[in-house]
């Protein structure tokens, strides 16, 4: 084992611990908020329950195939700054960096009720950090990409050749990971990424936010 991946292993290990000791502040903190704001969004009980769920991550094979199916239902965010997202994007997502998208004006593309959203960064901490704030405020159909952008492109640009040794189904995923990156633009034979992938873009989605609960008046008088 080379020294490079033996660094590589321990730092990933450290973002993953720091990660969980986010959280777990995070969480702790939450249990400790005044009551008036225990009432805004989700309870701090079903918050936590979401934190430790994997229901919210979705797979580069999966966001691959909805891509290419072109679901209307998709709507896919880029978390990273408009550098980064000018460099190299995935089809038809928007750019609001994570410093950005709390923003008023940026609010009704996250708490809307018509389209799934997967938030994605280069891992998946920065659209993780979208997630939890957007989960605390009650939004529901987030999703963040495993891994973001480092996995997809070890999955779907340049994925592993399956050993002999494994199922079919290894062979058959292989297979459908090499269709998906010809369609994403990747030359296999040298296996040169496009650095702008070029999609047929969609009709700007129209995002209608989600109205709001009508405050109820006091009743009675003096």
């Amino acid at each position: 084992m080379s020294a490079t991946y033996k660094t590589k292993r321990i730092l990933v290990k450290r973002s993953y611990q720091f990660l969980a000791v986010l959280l777990i502040l995070l969480a702790a903190g939450l249990f400790l908020l005044p009551d008036i704001q225990k009432h805004e969004g989700l309870s701090p009980e079903h918050y936590v329950k979401n934190m430790l769920s994997s229901e919210r991550y979705i797979s580069s094979d999966e966001l691959a195939d909805r891509i290419i199916n072109q679901d209307p239902a998709l709507l896919i965010i880029d978390t990273r700054s408009p550098e980064a997202f000018e460099k190299y994007s995935l089809p038809n997502a928007i750019n609001i960096p994570v410093s950005e998208i709390f923003n008023p004006e940026n609010n009704m593309y996250l708490d809307q009720e018509v389209y799934d959203i997967v938030l994605y960064s280069n891992d998946h901490f920065f659209a993780e950090e979208v997630w939890m704030i957007g989960n605390r405020l009650g939004y529901q159909r987030l999703y963040v990409l495993q891994g973001g952008l480092n996995a997809w492109f070890n999955t779907i640009i340049k994925p592993p050749f399956p050993d002999q040794t494994m199922p079919n189904k290894a062979f058959e995923l292989y297979n459908f990971r090499k269709a998906a990156g010809k369609y994403f633009g990747v030359n296999m034979d040298t296996i040169e990424v496009i650095t702008k992938i070029k999609v047929a873009p969609e009709p700007k989605k129209k995002v209608v936010p989600k109205p709001k609960k009508k405050k109820r008046m006091p009743e009675g008088g003096c």
